[in-house]
């Protein structure tokens, strides 16, 4: 992509409004636009981002837990939330049709999977199943704060599993967490993100969170350093000690977190709700054991922002940056443009900054969009047929042979 056709340009200054930095640097690196409190648009290089998470995560969803992916609808009957007696939410939007009838946004997607499940379920032999999604999730949060961490409109994956035994459910919920643990390691935040316990509600004893630990975090976690996991702070009040491991209270670190992800059983409520249930090997009829797993795709997004920017701008980890190569010209538009064409024709994904700017300005905007690895092209550099390559968290450089820099970068990015 040659940046001079990008639709988008960087910005030096956001509104003082904007607190957050995941925010700021968002909106300054045209990633997204802000179109009302906790409404964004996602933007040509904000969206190659939010596919990248997207197809990291489908693919452990498809692959790891065997689950189907469905697109289910945004518009919800209110009817189904009167039948589980969650239509008195507080975040609910609440709209109508013209000729009559009430609807409202889905924040989750219990209401609908259910009854979607009931057509096509009747035996233990249909059973278990997967079934996720990703899709826009609206909730009429009281206060849009945090960019893209808490909005009003934001991306979620949300899988539902469907389940005969509790045996069954218990092995389906515990590859669950190996496969979320898979996931954030490979969107980059693995080190920082730690399995936690939180309050179950009305469904168990604790449900669980994937908490990344970051200074912009709401949430307080209490840190097992014996068997890294976590306790949000919430329920700590409830256990004296690691429900893991069994180390005291007061011995675990408090550290702010991001949540991003979830998953907890749901049991038999909304299968009683609906009347969903299956028949046993003598024939008997059975509720569906349930279990609800979500990852929030735009919420990592800004997560990933928060926890790896340094002063100069985003840091992008290599699966999910926007583009591996930024590549600047500086004074060597001809060589540069074999260099592009040459990434172009080996699938590299390359942004050539091709524009009339000075050496100066290239850099400041190549380090605030934060693609992985950066590329510079001078009358210098050529002087011994090389080309200087630099990762975006690091300040050391390289200096690596003209023809040699495709096969460096695959290379780098097997």
């Amino acid at each position: 992509m040659r940046q001079s056709k990008l639709f988008t340009k960087t910005r030096k200054e956001v509104s003082s409004e904007e607190v957050s930095l995941n925010a700021q640097l968002l909106l300054r690196g045209g990633f997204i636009n802000k179109e009302m409190a906790g409404v964004y648009s996602f933007l040509p290089l904000g969206l190659r981002v939010l596919k990248k998470i997207e197809n990291i995560v489908r693919k452990e969803m498809c692959e790891a837990l065997g689950a189907q992916e469905v697109l289910m609808p945004a518009i919800h009957p209110l009817e189904n939330y009167k039948t589980t007696g969650r239509d008195k939410i507080d975040v609910l939007f609440h709209t109508k049709l013209n000729g009559g009838g009430d609807l409202v946004l889905g924040q989750s997607h219990e209401e609908i999977v259910v009854p979607l499940f009931q057509r096509f379920v009747s035996s233990y032999k249909d059973l278990p199943h997967g079934i996720f999604q990703i899709q826009a999730k609206f909730r009429n949060e009281p206060r849009a704060k945090s960019g893209i961490l808490r909005g009003r409109e934001f991306l979620m994956k949300d899988l539902y599993s469907f389940h005969a035994t509790e045996e069954c459910f218990d092995s389906y919920y515990k590859k669950s967490q190996e496969t979320y643990h898979s996931i954030y390691k490979k969107l980059g935040i693995g080190d920082c993100t730690y399995f936690t316990f939180a309050s179950g509600g009305t469904f168990s004893k604790y449900s669980h969170e994937f908490q990344t630990v970051s200074p912009a975090g709401e949430d307080e976690i209490y840190l097992c350093g014996e068997c890294n996991n976590a306790v949000n702070k919430e329920i700590i009040g409830e256990v004296d000690a690691c429900p893991k491991c069994g180390r005291q209270k007061k011995d675990l670190q408090v550290k702010k977190a991001i949540e991003v992800g979830n998953i907890f059983p749901l049991g038999t409520k909304f299968s009683d709700a609906f009347g969903l249930t299956y028949k046993d090997e003598k024939g008997n009829d059975k509720p569906v054991i349930m279990g609800c797993y979500g990852i929030g795709i735009s919420r990592v997004m800004g997560t990933v922002v928060e926890v790896f920017a340094d002063k100069k701008g985003i840091v992008w980890p290599k699966n999910i940056a926007p583009y591996t190569v930024h590549l600047l010209s500086l004074s060597a538009e001809e060589e540069t443009e074999k260099i592009y064409n040459s990434f172009l024709k080996a699938g590299v994904e390359v942004l050539f900054d091709d524009r009339e700017k000075s050496p100066g300005e290239k850099f400041a905007e190549s380090d605030l969009i934060g693609a992985f690895l950066r590329v510079i092209v001078s009358k210098k550099t050529l002087e011994s047929d090389s080309v200087e390559i630099k990762r975006r968290n690091e300040e050391k450089t390289v200096l690596v042979k003209k023809s040699e820099i495709v096969k460096y970068v695959q290379e780098i990015m097997e």
